[in-house]
C-alpha cells in the first residue's frame, strides 16, 4: 500500500522537555508535526510540569503534553519524523533517560502492536507512567489501549488505585 492511501489513524504521541526554553521546544515540536503532511494536530493537552523519572540524578522538571494526531503515515514513516523534530531541535541521545530538550514519544498508533528493537506502540511504559496518563485523559479518555484492551481513563483510574494501595 503507498504511503498516501493508507487509511488516517488516530495517534497518540507523548511530548516532553527538560532542556532549554521548555515550552518553546514543545511548541516547535507541535508546530513540525502541524506542518508535516499526512499528520494533522487534531488536539493537545495542557503542559504538566513533573519531576524526572529513572535516568541520572539532578535533571530539572520535565514539562509533559500529549497531543491526539490524525496521520496517513505508517507508524516507522511517523517514528522517522519524530525524530528528525527531535534531531532539528537539539536532542542528544547521549545518557538513557537524560535531560533532553524535547522527547517524543509515539504511544499509540490505532489499534496496532508492534514490537521491534526500535519500535514498540503501544509505549511499553505508559501505563505505569501517571506524567503520561493524565494529560492523555485529558484530550483521549476513551482511546483504547490496544495490547491492555482499557481506555486511558480506566488506565488512569487503575494507576490511582494502584499508588492508594501501595502508601497503605
Amino acid at each position: 500500500m503507498v504511503e498516501a492511501d493508507r487509511p488516517a489513524t488516530d495517534v497518540l504521541l507523548g511530548l516532553g522537555s527538560n532542556m532549554g526554553r521548555r515550552e518553546r521546544n514543545i511548541t516547535a515540536a507541535l508546530h513540525a508535526l502541524e506542518t508535516t503532511r499526512g499528520i494533522e494536530v487534531v488536539k493537545v493537552s495542557s503542559l504538566y510540569e513533573t519531576e524526572p523519572v529513572g535516568g541520572p540524578e539532578g535533571q530539572p522538571k520535565y514539562l509533559n503534553a500529549a497531543a491526539l494526531l490524525r496521520s496517513t503515515l505508517s507508524p516507522r514513516r511517523l517514528l522517522a519524523v519524530c525524530r528528525r523534530i527531535e534531531d532539528t531541535l537539539g536532542r542528544r541521545r547521549d545518557v538513557a533517560w537524560g535531560p533532553r530538550t524535547i522527547d517524543l514519544d509515539i504511544l499509540c498508533f490505532g489499534g496496532e502492536i508492534i514490537s521491534e528493537p526500535d519500535l514498540m506502540i503501544p509505549h511499553p511504559l505508559m501505563h505505569e507512567r501517571r506524567f503520561v496518563l493524565e494529560p492523555l485523559v485529558e484530550i483521549a479518555p476513551d482511546f483504547i489501549h490496544p495490547a491492555m484492551q482499557d481506555s486511558m481513563r480506566g488506565l488512569y483510574d487503575g494507576l490511582d488505585a494502584r499508588t492508594e494501595l501501595k502508601q497503605d
